[in-house]
């Protein structure tokens, strides 16, 4: 890893879906074509819940509660699916850097599952998670370039072994057999391997679960409601403590059963203005963590065949800004993670760094970005940086950073029926699936399969 401190001023037979779903779409009609938010017209809807946020968190809450329960879901956003960290991102769902006996452990584990059983589900109905989802069982490499760092990744497989996972330690001539484009030392290098860790497009997915959840319109039961930024909260008699629901700019949204917020970054300062006047003392501290992935189209110079990162992602990932500093330090960081997508482009990072809502793309970061990753793969020097910055693609989102580490997943303290899923920095989608579980089986009274009490909201922000 390396630190730097910088002071500036798609689909009708899904398991979605059910019989009477498919019975009552309307001949000729897609899911597609049931998007609520240009047909609907009414000042007023009522629904049992409502989820603020249309990320791949916010629209698997609603596809929880409508597979699971029968209540009627709508999803609000001040814009569109993946326009957030959701679509910046890398698309892994790896445990390789994940630490056993950690607050999130069971939660990344349980939703580590679930995507899995997603993807078999596609696989028994003949369909192809592939193509539907992205999806790419690929293993991931944890890689360390030093002795130290091999010490502790044989430590970490010796770990994730005694957690219930497959993982095994590989010498750098193994690891040379499995990714003959990494450089690494043949004394010092080597690295874990988890061959059951996978990856997948975060566009493919959400689209995917957007269309499922689309089949219930039919039914009257699921809405969606983008640009529409929302400006308030809705109590029950204008002053209790009882949320209703939420509204936007252009009409009342009711959640009779819950109001869940799960808008990301956005979360925090939306909470703040949301709740300005209902005299309770509530600060979320989520803010957004700037992360630039550089995306080369049609890369030929080698091939992938695993999800990759560095031995020093994980302390990257939990790199937080020392007490005292002030506002304008950025506390950029890089280390590299390299993965290939569906369609053959190398996708390379990763940077964070604090500098609140700006998605620029730096310039300085794209260079740090390749150099580090060069470091790896020796092949990427032969590649002009310069041609790849003039006719670049660049991923800039905002991670919705927690100071502790740990996502928000819970009931917010003081009013009621109002929740909060935020919080999950990078790992958003990976914990996706667990995260939509754990909101539904709290808002439904249900024993929850992961021990939510380290994720409550309570004595976390108040």
């Amino acid at each position: 890893m390396v630190s730097i401190y910088v002071q500036s001023p798609t689909f009708l037979n899904s398991p979605f879906s059910s019989p009477a779903s498919r019975r009552l779409l309307p001949r000729g009609a897609s899911p597609h074509s049931l998007r609520v938010t240009a047909a609907s017209r009414s000042s007023s809807s009522s629904f049992d819940v409502v989820v603020v946020g249309g990320g791949i968190i916010g629209l698997t809450i609603a596809r929880q509660f409508l597979t699971g329960s029968d209540l009627s879901v709508a999803v609000v956003d001040k814009a569109v699916p993946c326009s957030g960290a959701t679509g910046a991102g890398q698309g892994y769902i790896w445990m390789t850097h994940k630490k056993p006996g950690s607050d999130i452990w069971d939660l990344a584990m349980r939703s580590h599952q679930l995507w899995h059983e997603l993807a078999d589900s596609l696989n028994d109905q003949g369909l192809d998670p592939q193509e539907l989802l992205g999806w790419k069982k690929t293993g991931s490499l944890l890689v360390g370039k030093t002795a130290q760092e091999c010490v502790a990744l044989k430590q970490k497989v010796n770990e994730l072994s005694e957690g219930g996972l497959r993982a095994e330690y590989l010498s750098s001539a193994d690891l040379f057999l499995k990714e003959p484009a990494i450089l690494v030392d043949d004394e010092t290098g080597g690295a874990a391997f988890l061959p059951d860790d996978s990856q997948l497009d975060a566009h493919r997915a959400v689209a995917y679960i957007e269309k499922g959840n689309r089949e219930f319109a039919t039914q009257g039961r699921y809405a969606e409601f983008f640009h529409e930024p929302v400006t308030g909260l809705i109590r029950s008699d204008g002053s209790s403590k009882e949320v209703t629901g939420v509204q936007t700019l252009k009409r009342s949204l009711y959640g009779k059963k819950a109001t869940i917020v799960a808008a990301g970054c956005w979360s925090g300062s939306l909470m703040h203005e949301l709740l300005k006047d209902c005299n309770i003392s509530v600060n979320v501290p989520v803010k957004p963590r700037k992360g630039h992935l550089l995306v080369v189209e049609n890369f030929d110079s080698f091939h992938l065949n695993h999800g990759i990162m560095e031995a020093g992602y994980a302390d990257h990932q939990s790199a937080s800004a020392p007490p005292g500093l002030g506002v304008e330090e950025r506390m950029l960081s890089v280390s590299m993670t390299a993965t290939m997508d569906t369609t053959g482009n190398l996708v390379l990072g990763s940077s964070r760094e604090f500098v609140g809502f700006d998605t620029e793309a730096d310039e300085t970061i794209i260079r740090c970005i390749w150099e580090r990753a060069a470091d790896f793969f020796p092949k990427l020097r032969d590649i002009s940086i310069e041609d790849f910055i003039r006719n670049r693609k660049v991923r800039v989102g905002l991670r919705p950073y927690m100071p502790d580490g740990k996502p928000m997943i819970g009931s917010v303290p003081g009013l009621q029926n109002l929740y909060l899923a935020a919080g999950h920095e990078g790992g958003g989608l990976s914990m996706a699936l667990g995260t939509a579980e754990m909101v539904s089986d709290i808002v439904l009274g249900k024993p929850s399969k992961v021990d939510v009490s380290a994720f409550q909201v309570k004595g976390r922000c108040c």
